[in-house]
């Protein structure tokens, strides 16, 4: 009996060793840049930076407060979707302070089980036009408590981000010269524009490209003009509210002529497809601005006010 009470007291100190080895190695695993480190702190509000961009959201978060938290980089992912690979970051030491990084697609598909809402508002940049739509894509990261225990000592990480993004943009400036066109689609707006392109045709079939001879086109050719949609779940389609001309790559301040704004149309111009699918397709014949009789090119530019459109409500948007 008394050897089984020494036994019993070796194997109790040999389980409180292992116990502070293990404790000693979680210290030693804390990274040598957040040591002293001004952001070696509990996780905060203000650790998440989120940057809206045109073709990608990117989220920056504060490495060292992850840390401080007892978790790494590799127990942090979106949405808690810890089984996808895409949904977890990338950790940069190399910048100060170390930041963990996350960056997918702005298009409205959702990744990594993001959160898509959309949203009327009346007033806009397109005031002028009723039930402008935006949509807003939010999320949150997680982390994951490596304890599979009843109780743990680790605290609860969760950032939350946010991005807002109009429906309604001005696709510009493809440049028309009578004679001569170009193709130039700005990225101008901040949003889902990247996804959207605008590209000229010279047949009915909408394959052969419009390529313009330097002594340009003839006044009363037929010009074809497809407005496209990539990367977009079959949940949206592309609208056209209105295509109009300027006499200069800007919108505002410049003579205009308009194509078709709704149903009212210009003479030559016949809206084929709107609203009906991922591309909308119209078609104008040239012709030259009078304010340029004294030259010999007439040179004007194609704007197009488009929206990306639900489905299920795009026969509400259509012009009656």
């Amino acid at each position: 009996m008394k050897t089984y009470r020494c036994n019993l007291r070796r194997v109790r100190l040999v389980i409180l060793v292992c116990q502070v080895g293990l404790i000693l190695m979680t210290e030693a695993q804390i990274p040598e840049r957040c040591i002293g480190h001004e952001t070696y702190r509990p996780p905060g509000n203000s650790d998440i930076t989120v940057y809206c961009g045109t073709e990608y959201m990117d989220l920056s978060i504060f490495l060292c407060p992850v840390y401080q938290a007892l978790y790494d980089e590799s127990q942090m992912a979106i949405n808690k979707q810890f089984n996808k690979p895409e949904c977890f970051g990338t950790a940069d030491w190399t910048v100060d302070p170390p930041v963990l990084k996350f960056r997918f697609p702005s298009s409205p598909i959702s990744f990594c089980n993001n959160d898509i809402k959309i949203y009327n508002q009346a007033e806009s940049l397109f005031s002028d036009f009723s039930n402008i739509q935006f949509i807003n894509i939010s999320g949150s990261v997680t982390s994951v408590d490596p304890s599979a225990g009843m109780i743990t000592y680790r605290p609860q990480i969760l950032y939350k981000f946010s991005c807002v993004y109009p429906m309604q943009y001005l696709l510009n400036s493809t440049k028309l010269g009578i004679s001569g066109v170009n193709l130039a689609i700005q990225d101008n707006n901040g949003s889902f524009i990247s996804t959207l392109s605008m590209q000229l045709y010279k047949d009915a079939r909408y394959q052969e490209m419009l390529f313009i001879p330097k002594t340009g086109l003839y006044p009363k050719t037929k010009i074809y003009v497809a407005v496209k949609a990539a990367n977009l779940i079959d949940r949206f389609n592309v609208l056209l509210d209105r295509c109009y001309a300027t006499t200069s790559p800007y919108a505002i301040h410049s003579t205009y002529y308009d194509l078709f704004v709704g149903c009212n149309r210009d003479a030559q111009t016949k809206v084929e497809i709107n609203g009906e699918s991922q591309e909308a397709h119209f078609h104008f014949e040239t012709f030259r601005f009078v304010e340029h009789k004294n030259q010999q090119i007439s040179t004007f530019y194609l704007h197009c006010v488009t929206r990306l459109c639900e489905v299920s409500s795009c026969h509400r948007l259509l012009p009656s």
